[in-house]
């Protein structure tokens, strides 16, 4: 590092050569961007290191990068002229979200300038210094180059709102000016920084009060009142903003319009850019938050080394309140904590907020942590209300509470210590002694012989149904209790005696949403600690950096396909049918599969077929079913219930024909030619129809549309079955619509909005959804010897993979055209080094991941945008160590969306029932049973008729609830109610209607990838003999799940 005199002169010797006037140069770069304004300053490219600390040279000498200088430059604000007359609905609404474009981009470089301008300007010149020049780079970091970005845009901008109304074209500007290495380099400058700056400025406003008061008059004297790091964070709001603005534009430009294309490209260069600064901005925050933990940790500790070591991720840390309970369920004392989880610890810490808390308004405030304590990840146990009684107790483990006085002798004695919530599952356990009571004295009621006005069977099926109801509410109550706290079993210090002392800590969380992410998050951890994911993948990135990010799949579990070893049957098709269990308990919801079944299907070639039917509602899937078929299964396809388009009108006609409701189907393709239908929800297995396709001919695919059934057959021919109104949804009896797609095999069908692609050899056929009219056809790939196989969509593209080759293609939806092709072998030499042929198996989109497996097992991922533009390949990816012995067979996702009731607050509960109260009579039908474990067994629906006893001493105790009014009698009335006696075994299903009040609620997706193939592979140097022993052999069936954080 030099000194500062060193330094001048060194600035001084570099400009000559760096710096060049030239308006040749500045007008050629201007008109490349679409700009035709001269007299720029154009700065040369620097080799020099981009990186900045308090210690650094000036951000002059650090930039590296091309600058072009605007400082001077005042363009005129782009202005739209007066709307021509006889413009669509559509060119109206475009021209407002272009004003919008324009009003925003105008207010974000007056921000930007307001930083130079208000701030960083008068800090540089006043004297005496209240920050130092070196601080105020490090703080100001890139402000400047961003603002000459988006000074150029404006400039451009302006040009484009001029001509609108001749061009109507907005996308290729923003693909010119945001697709540069250049915005990205320094905006990743200023996000990587943005951390550190405010640490300064908060240092900075503590210790010198010079700097406070500026940052407060400064405040005080702009128009908006917006602080200083009010206007630091636009920066990194701003992409997010253009997205969403695009995203408006894409949408009101119809399809043939010059504009929308150039949208598209611009949507993914945007996402693709916001992405990138979003995990470097996550990146950036979990090392400041590891570092400010480490500073509270002595040097000499061995927390200090684990979190200095580098090997750590903070994969979540969120500030939580917890609480002590006395040994009545009494509140004693609650603080707030700071908890971290990283990748194989737990972590607690007390938060200490010091100095002057007046700067918490003008920049936020970090904390300093004091650590309370530190556990090994594999040895923190989620326990839920009502779990830690007899689950511990054979362990002969002593259960204290953290922060609490030491339990009594006779406490200790009985080895239960009951804190708060588990008050009330006690409560439920008496209500349950009651009932079977109550249903003895019901028998005996049912043997009088004589007939009594108020001892009879209907009064005594009244208690039974009332005390059910208190049940009820008692378990609402306890499911409430566990929405929001987080009940964590930590190990201890044994006694004297040798005996393992456990401690529970019960955190409240911020929300039932925090608590259903904390409980994931911890069940993955732990599932990531295991042999196989350490690691379980690898990112060859042109750094050599070999981790693969916090977010990736995690291997979940390995499993026979068919529980049947001895026939050798192969794979051939996977479908997940989502059924929401309402018997999971909230923590369960958050740690298993997504909830539902697996249908597998395969066969054994010249012979019989068989499915294999699993349960996803636990950790691992167990087998429920499995039945045999009389020819292989070569495809699948679930069809989900169609979108009730009349509400009342649909329910009109359930209920006037229960039959005539259309349930969730699964369809199979067999190699003999039949077509099965067969309900999804019932694991009965009873097949609802079937037909043979015309031929008959092998069955290779199936695909719905939301008029018809499609089948591709072995001779080219494309088979529709159209929908009907019945209990099965498609018309198999009467022959189906057939239309020759080619003389090849029909390999792979792709249902879109309105149109449905379907492959023969090399070419692809394009048809209209309802009318199934070939709209045009286009050849996929030039050798005619090759046939598209996979086809999957994503945005405004379409992935191909095809029989021989290594390479996967894109292509547009509505133009047609190639627009991208990526060699997979370049991603897997180095796990298969000297394989010089693979081919693509599978293919699969599920959350911006392109999942690809390979005829040697390997399974690819490589990112793609997620929205609707054009979704282009841009990085690397990651390759799975975990994979197959042979060829990947499938790759399918398994979703489901949980009921948006769990993340229901008690006050939301409260309102509700408020509201329920006052607008109508509640049915006694329940609304969800979603998060909560029932204590009985078997699902019974009991149909009951409530009589009057108001007339009776005593309290009233009926299944209603209490009338509002004094006085006032309940009514002879007959009401259906579901009352539910559930099982422990979450796979007996309860099916209800959801409330129409919960459409809008927020939604928590589960998901799951599963891929099939032969046995199970580990790719890693590890030696052969050591890790796990595989579930499988290397040429049974296997099946391979991948789970992913929730989507919240």
């Amino acid at each position: 590092m030099l000194p500062s005199g060193a330094w001048g002169k060194r600035k001084l010797r570099g400009r000559r050569p760096g710096w060049v006037r030239s308006d040749v140069w500045a007008t050629m770069w201007a008109r490349q961007e679409g700009l035709h304004h001269p007299h720029v300053v154009i700065r040369c490219p620097s080799s020099s290191s981009s990186s900045v600390s308090c210690s650094g040279d000036s951000e002059e000498e650090d930039m590296g990068l091309l600058e072009v200088s605007v400082t001077d430059i005042k363009p005129l604000a782009p202005e739209l002229g007066p709307m021509p007359d006889g413009l669509s609905p559509q060119q109206v609404v475009r021209r407002h979200i272009l004003g919008s474009i324009v009003q925003s981009e105008g207010s974000y470089v007056e921000s930007l300038k307001r930083i130079l301008q208000d701030y960083r300007n008068p800090l540089m010149e006043m004297e005496p210094k209240v920050l130092s020049v070196r601080k105020c780079q490090v703080v100001f970091f890139r402000v400047r180059e961003i603002l000459h970005c988006h000074s150029m845009f404006q400039i451009a901008l302006s040009s484009r709102v001029a001509e609108w109304d001749s061009t109507e074209k907005i996308g290729d500007l923003f693909v010119a000016s945001f697709s540069k290495s250049m915005v990205l380099d320094v905006y990743s400058d200023y996000v990587n920084n943005f951390t550190n700056a405010m640490s300064i400025i908060k240092k900075a406003c503590l210790t010198k009060p010079a700097f406070l008061e500026f940052l407060k008059r400064r405040q005080v004297s702009s128009p908006d009142r917006v602080t200083l790091y009010g206007l630091m964070v636009k920066p990194i709001q701003r992409f997010p903003q253009f997205i969403l603005l695009l995203q408006d534009m894409l949408k009101n430009t119809p399809r043939g319009h010059p504009d929308r294309i150039s949208l598209q490209l611009a949507l993914t260069e945007l996402e693709t850019l916001a992405e990138k600064l979003n995990e470097q901005k996550r990146l950036a925050d979990q090392v400041a938050e590891i570092q400010q933990l480490t500073k509270s940790v002595s040097d000499r500790s061995s927390l200090n080394k684990l979190l200095t070591s580098g090997q750590r991720q903070l994969l979540l840390c969120e500030t939580l309140t917890e609480t002590v309970y006395g040994d009545r369920g009494q509140l004693i004392k609650s603080k707030e904590r700071r908890v971290f989880l990283l990748n194989d610890m737990l972590v607690c810490a007390n938060i200490n907020f010091k100095g002057q808390l007046e700067i918490s308004s003008l920049v936020p405030l970090g904390p300093k942590y004091v650590v309370k304590w530190n556990t090994a990840l594999p040895q923190v146990q989620v326990v839920e209300v009502g779990q830690e009684g007899g689950a511990y107790e054979k362990d002969n483990v002593l259960i204290q509470h953290a922060g609490a006085k030491k339990a009594s002798a006779s406490v200790q004695a009985q080895n239960k210590v009951y804190f708060g919530p588990p008050r009330l599952f006690q409560e439920l356990q008496d209500l349950q002694k009651d009932l079977a009571v109550v249903e003895q004295i019901t028998l005996l009621v049912s043997t009088l012989h004589g007939t009594y006005q108020n001892l009879n069977m209907t009064v005594a099926q009244d208690w039974c149904l009332a005390l059910q109801r208190l049940m009820r509410v008692k378990e609402e109550e306890i499911h409430s209790a566990n929405k929001c706290r987080l009940r964590l079993l930590l190990p201890g210090k044994p006694d004297k005696s040798g005996r393992p002392i456990s401690f529970m800590v019960v955190f409240i969380t911020p929300n039932p949403l925090s608590k259903i992410s904390w409980v994931n998050r911890l069940h993955l951890a732990k599932i990531g600690l295991r042999e196989e994911n350490q690691p379980g993948w690898l990112c060859p990135d042109e750094d050599k950096k070999n981790k693969a990010p916090f977010w990736c799949p995690i291997l979940a579990c390995c499993v026979p396909a068919f529980s049947s070893r001895a026939l050798s049957l192969q794979l051939g098709a996977l479908v997940h049918s989502p059924v929401n269990c309402p018997l999971l308990g909230f923590s369960a919801v958050s740690t298993s599969l997504p909830q539902g079944y697996l249908w597998v299907g395969g066969g054994q070639e010249g012979s019989g077929g068989q499915v294999e039917i699993f349960s996803l509602n636990r950790p691992s899937p167990r087998t429920v079913k499995s039945f045999p078929l009389a020819a292989p299964v070569l495809c699948m396809e679930y069809i989900p219930e169609p979108e009730e388009e009349e509400e009342g009108g649909d329910e009109s006609r359930t209920a006037a024909d229960p039959l005539a409701a259309v349930r969730p189907t699964i369809c199979l393709g067999l190699q003999d030619g039949s077509i099965l239908v067969y309900g999804s929800v019932d694991t009965g297995t009873q097949c609802l129809a079937a037909c043979r396709s015309p031929g008959p001919q092998p069955v290779l695919c199936l695909r719905h549309s939301p008029s018809h059934l499609l089948a591709g057959l072995q001779d080219g021919t494309l088979a529709a079955y159209p929908r009907t109104s019945g209990g099965v949804p498609w018309d198999l009896e009467c022959p189906p619509v057939c239309l020759t797609v080619g003389p090849g095999p029909v390999r792979t069908l792709l249902s879109l909005e309105d149109a449905v692609w379907a492959s023969c050899g090399s070419w692809v056929t394009v048809l209209d959804a309802t009318t199934l009219q070939t709209q045009q056809s286009f050849e996929a790939h030039q050798d005619e010897a090759v046939s598209v196989t996979h086809m999957v969509k994503a945005g405004s593209g379409v992935w191909m993979a095809f029989s021989s080759g290594s390479s996967i293609r894109l292509f547009h939806t509505e133009t047609l055209e190639h627009l991208q092709e990526i060699n997979i072998a370049t991603r897997t030499t180095f796990l298969l080094p000297g394989q010089k042929h693979l081919c693509v198996t599978s293919l699969l989109i599920c959350q911006g991941l392109l999942w690809v497996g390979t005829d040697q097992g390997i399974i690819v991922l490589l990112p793609v945008p997620r929205l609707e533009g054009i979704p282009k390949i841009t990085g690397k990816g990651m390759v799975s160590l975990n994979g197959h012995c042979g060829p990947v067979a499938f790759l399918t996702v398994a979703t489901s969306v949980l009921a948006p009731d769990i993340l229901q607050s008690e006050q939301e509960e409260a309102e509700e029932d408020k509201q329920d109260g006052q607008t109508a009579e509640p049915v006694p039908v329940p609304k969800s049973h979603v998060g909560r474990e029932l204590p009985r067994k078997k699902g019974t629906l009991l149909q009951y008729r409530l009589r009057s006893t108001a007339h009776l001493p005593g309290p009233l105790l009926s299944v209603r609830e209490p009338a509002p009014a004094e006085g006032s009698a309940l009514e002879h009335s007959e009401e259906d109610g579901s009352i539910y006696e559930m099982a422990d075994d979450p796979d007996v299903w309860v099916r209800s209607r959801p409330c129409a009040r919960d459409a809008n609620r927020k939604e928590i997706c589960s998901m799951a990838i599963v891929s099939g193939g032969q046995g199970y592979r580990n790719f890693s140097s590890a030696p052969s003999g050591s890790g796990r022993p595989a579930p499988c052999g290397e040429t049974d069936s296997t099946l391979l799940i991948w789970q992913v954080p929730l989507t919240l």
